[in-house]
């Protein structure tokens, strides 16, 4: 039952607020510091450890610390960097590309050969069985658009791109929208613009020592103050040294809930806002692609950011 789950996952926070509190007390400030920096404890995450010990959580609200694997030092975070570069390099070759008559399959090739050329590859390829180099997501299609020759693009059409680049084994990830042609119906053109703001309001919200509810509450209010829904069965999540980690980003929430953001983390913030209702469908046929229930228009776009000592840095846009 919910009571039951909820006073176990507090006594197992607690014991973990233990564990942390003997680690700190055991290890020595000469030590190797266990982020694989390098770099002595003392000069690097002993103030970070002393400070979250000093934290109160409020476990009523879900807040909850991050584990340590999800802090990157900094050879990840200039990894990372480097794989964002790659990235927009694909997405800034898509800003050429996107025009009507093209296949979205010829969009998908051209980003194959591109990363090839940088001595990169997909991230999306064969991912959990996932056919093709990129995400090509048309008008009412939320996200997971499979890139086919059969997909051609018209005038007026909107449409996100999404690609994940794995370089020298490190993940970064980003999409954009386009209005294809440069014009389309008022209410398509509006969306897109509403929906980055979104983003942007959820990148402004993510500060170290805050926690994933502000960035969901950021999007959440400004998604619904303009009369659209946010998808809720998908969100973001944890990149970087892996192409999916913990947390998952939901786009919509409560200031104050959830993991407590920390320096050194690496997430995306990717709002799919929709038209109309929130409820999306996934395709039978293809077992990817993911559609308003609906069939009214939906926008994402996506970035990679960086929780840094202070505010936070877009690593791929």
């Amino acid at each position: 039952c919910f009571e039951h789950s909820f006073l176990w996952r507090r006594r197992k926070l607690r014991i973990g607020a233990i564990l942390l509190k003997e680690l700190i007390r055991y290890m020595n400030r000469n030590d190797l510091c266990w982020c694989g920096s390098g770099r002595k404890y003392k000069k690097c995450h002993q103030d970070y450890d002393e400070h979250l010990r000093e934290m109160k959580f409020d476990f009523t609200k879900g807040q909850i610390r991050p584990m340590k694997k999800l802090i990157n030092n900094p050879k990840d975070i200039e990894a990372v960097r480097a794989a964002g570069v790659v990235n927009d390099g694909a997405l800034d070759l898509m800003d050429e590309m996107v025009q009507p008559g093209v296949d979205t399959l010829t969009l998908d090739n051209a980003v194959a050969k591109f990363l090839e050329s940088k001595g990169a590859v997909s991230a999306d390829l064969g991912f959990e069985g996932y056919p093709r180099y990129t995400c090509i997501s048309v008008n009412d299609v939320v996200c997971h658009g499979i890139p086919s020759k059969d997909t051609i693009l018209k005038e007026g059409d909107i449409v996100n791109v999404d690609i994940t680049t794995k370089y020298k084994g490190y993940y970064a990830d980003a999409s954009r929208m386009y209005i294809v042609g440069g014009h389309a119906a008022e209410n398509a053109e509006r969306l897109v613009r509403v929906t980055r703001e979104c983003m942007k309001l959820g990148i402004e919200a993510a500060k170290p020592w805050h926690f994933l509810g502000d960035i969901g509450a950021a999007c959440g209010k400004h998604a619904h103050d303009n009369g659209y829904s946010v998808v809720t069965d998908l969100g973001g999540h944890g990149v970087g040294k892996e192409f999916h980690s913990e947390p998952f980003i939901p786009h919509t929430g409560t200031p104050g809930t959830g993991m407590l953001l920390v320096p050194g983390m690496i997430i995306t913030v990717e709002p799919m806002i929709n038209e109309g209702t929130h409820r999306v469908t996934t395709d039978k046929k293809d077992g990817w692609t993911v559609r308003t229930k609906d069939k009214k228009l939906s926008a994402q776009w996506e970035n990679t950011i960086l929780i840094p000592e202070t505010g936070n840095e877009i690593l791929s846009s």
